[in-house]
């Protein structure tokens, strides 16, 4: 009789407890709940870290090429391989750091040139340069008659100050190649090819102070060329990004004024 009851307690406990264990495998699926993201999983991946993912058959690189051209740039100009040849001065001699570029690249178009990455490609643009070499206070230029470029001095005050102005538009033509470090957005590139200018405007200015600050400002093509072109440099990580231009065009015509080669360097000031 002990034994009868024993078993039909055993069997009791057991049904119990598989009913708890029912009871609560659906509670379970009735309270867990599933929130779906509304957001592309392209762009969900891509914020993981490469080095701890192993990707089978999802392609990264399904994005097009962008390179980096549109922005803002700052920089300092100055003079390579000078000859003042049959000048007595040196008069174009400027002050570097106070000599400026400003680019405003407003318009970019990149192309990829692979099939399955996105890291490498061309990208050329459209953009206006305002360029400015700080000369001597009392010096200025001015074209003679046979159109040769040759220094001018006026003396007004100690305050003087001269600069030439140079306003072009600029069309790049870059290669690029980036390399993704530990994230697919953060990338370092460099860039190089060539660029070409066209003249819009320029003009000689001279501050000074008589009675009341004045501005004497002589718009002239200077015996420039209207058409020049050079080499490009551009490199950069997230926000830092700098540039340097060489001009293979001097900056006066043969002839008409000492031998000079333009030569910028800079940084990025903003990213389009």
């Amino acid at each position: 009789m002990q034994q009868k009851t024993d078993r039909y307690l055993f069997i009791l406990l057991i049904t119990i407890a598989l009913f708890v264990s029912s009871f609560s495998a659906v509670f379970a699926q009735e309270t867990d709940t599933i929130i779906p993201i509304n957001e592309d999983p392209e762009k969900i991946l891509r914020k993981i870290d490469l080095k701890g993912v192993a990707v089978h058959g999802f392609n990264f690189w399904r994005d097009k090429f962008s390179g980096h051209w549109a922005g803002v740039d700052f920089g300092f100009n100055s003079f390579l391989n000078t000859d003042y040849s049959g000048y007595d001065s040196e008069f174009m001699k400027n002050d570097m750091l106070r000599s400026n570029s400003y680019y405003i690249n407003v318009f970019q178009k990149s192309f990829g040139l692979q099939r399955n990455r996105n890291t490498i490609g061309l990208v050329t643009g459209l953009g206006i340069n305002f360029k400015s070499y700080r000369l001597d206070r009392n010096t200025t230029i001015e074209r003679n008659e046979d159109n040769v470029v040759v220094p001018k001095y006026l003396y007004f005050d100690d305050n003087q100050k001269s600069k030439l102005s140079i306003t072009s538009l600029s069309v790049p033509l870059l290669a690029e190649f980036q390399i993704p470090i530990n994230h697919y957005n953060n990338r370092l590139y460099i860039s190089t090819g060539m660029y070409f200018e066209y003249r819009l405007g320029s003009n000689t200015k001279i501050k000074y102070k008589k009675e009341h600050k004045e501005k004497l400002k002589v718009p002239d093509h200077y015996s420039m060329h209207d058409f020049k072109y050079g080499l490009m440099f551009r490199a950069g990580y997230r926000w830092i990004n700098v540039f340097a231009t060489y001009e293979i065009t001097p900056l006066f015509k043969d002839e008409k004024g000492p031998v000079l080669t333009p030569f910028t360097v800079g940084f990025t000031l903003l990213q389009f």
